[in-house]
């Protein structure tokens, strides 16, 4: 441990001058790495959201979700053959 001279106090954080404990560069660095990273999620969110849509929209039609009425047909006809 070394002892703090009159003239100069120890810096509270070592060399490193911020909060995070990052260097400039890596602060540069790691911010670099997060944009790309959430942007590449972002892109990936907005196509499976897109997928999803062309699937089966949120806002069904007129008629409703048609998928919807040939399954509960199916069941009541799956169920008739049970019992």
């Amino acid at each position: 441990m070394t002892m703090a001279t009159p003239d100069r106090a120890p810096a509270p954080y070592g060399d490193r001058s911020s909060l995070s404990g990052l260097t400039d560069a890596e602060a540069r660095e790691f911010h670099s790495l997060f944009i790309t990273s959430f942007i590449a999620f972002t892109v990936i969110a907005i196509i499976a959201h897109f997928l999803v849509w062309m699937w089966r929209p949120w806002i069904p039609g007129p008629k409703g979700y048609a998928l919807i009425d040939g399954a509960t047909t199916a069941i009541h006809h799956a169920m008739s053959l049970i019992g």
